[in-house]
């Protein structure tokens, strides 16, 4: 029997892409609300307790309100919204996270979708705090770039509605100049750190696709890692054949500048080690779509591994 899949905000950014990446599927069944009864909690209430799986795609307090609209207790929840990525009581949704990850994800019954940027940032930093190579003391910063479609529907009229009071020409932007974005919590508690990192994020004037860069100072690292040492620590954290990929330090240093957009459309997530080995430099760096593995892709791998199927199915 197909499972019932009910895609609550599906008429978002991120609600219509993982739509997209479902509705050909014939193991699931889409139910769907009338357009008109969205608002209706009523018809939401009776959707949301009779679907196998529900997906969130929607801001954070919606988000939190749908969960308490639950009351079937075998009703099993994906959250896009930052809502409950912290929260005790859901387990993380980055499957290459950590031993064990996917497993914990098959039987939860509450799953948080990773943001975009900390995606990156954990894939990249994770591993190496496990590894000692980087103190969970330490003081780091993340610099990032993505296309203006992770701002949602608001962002993308801004740079694509001429018509828009709005509208932007900005070819690029920073931005949580208040150092406080949403995101840095989970980067904190999923990349193993003591102490909060400083996020440095910005937009540029393209659609999607996202690099999320860590800067590292090795000589000044207690261990003083070696570039090989870095990049040995990250390839055996993902192995080939995943999603998350690591480039050879070869093709790393062959690299003269990288594309954001490169992994547009696909769930892939590719990780760099470039530097310079005799100033003791490193710049880590993640390339994914921030549409893809950055938040629908990794939703419906999720939704794969808790239903017990190939987690590529999709993808």
């Amino acid at each position: 029997m197909a499972a019932k899949i009910f895609i609550d905000g599906e008429a978002g950014t991120t609600g219509l892409q993982i739509r997209e990446r479902l509705q050909d599927r014939r193991d699931l069944q889409l139910l769907s609300i009338d357009p008109e009864r969205r608002k209706d909690e009523g018809a939401r209430r009776e959707l949301l307790n009779s679907a196998d799986v529900v997906v969130l795609c929607l801001p954070d307090d919606a988000a939190r309100q749908a969960v308490q609209l639950i009351e079937s207790n075998s009703v099993r929840v994906i959250d896009a919204s930052t809502a409950h990525r912290v929260a005790p009581d859901w387990v993380y949704g980055f499957p290459e996270m950590a031993p064990g990850q996917r497993e914990a994800i098959a039987a939860a019954p509450r799953v948080s979708n990773p943001g975009c940027y900390p995606t990156g940032m954990i894939a990249l930093v994770r591993p190496l705090v496990e590894a000692d190579l980087v103190p969970s003391v330490w003081p780091l910063t993340i610099n990032a770039v993505s296309g203006y479609s992770g701002g949602g529907r608001s962002m993308i009229a801004e740079f694509e509605d001429e018509t828009s009071d709005g509208y932007s020409r900005e070819p690029f932007r920073i931005y949580g100049l208040g150092l406080a974005h949403k995101h840095v919590a989970e980067m904190q508690l999923y990349g193993g750190l003591d102490n909060r990192p400083l996020f440095a994020p910005a937009v540029g004037r393209y659609y999607k696709g996202m690099i999320v860069e860590v800067p590292l100072q090795l000589w000044s690292l207690p261990s003083q890692p070696t570039l090989q040492e870095v990049h040995e620590v990250l390839a055996e954290a993902y192995p080939a054949g995943g999603f998350v990929e690591v480039a050879s330090l070869e093709e790393s240093r062959a690299i003269k500048s990288l594309d954001p957009e490169g992994l547009n459309g696909t769930n892939r997530m590719r990780l760099h080690v470039f530097g310079n080995e005799d100033e003791g430099q490193a710049r880590l760096v993640a390339v994914l779509d921030n549409l893809g593995k950055g938040a629908s892709g990794a939703a419906v791998q999720n939704l794969n591994i808790m239903l017990g199927l190939d987690e590529g199915l999709g993808l």
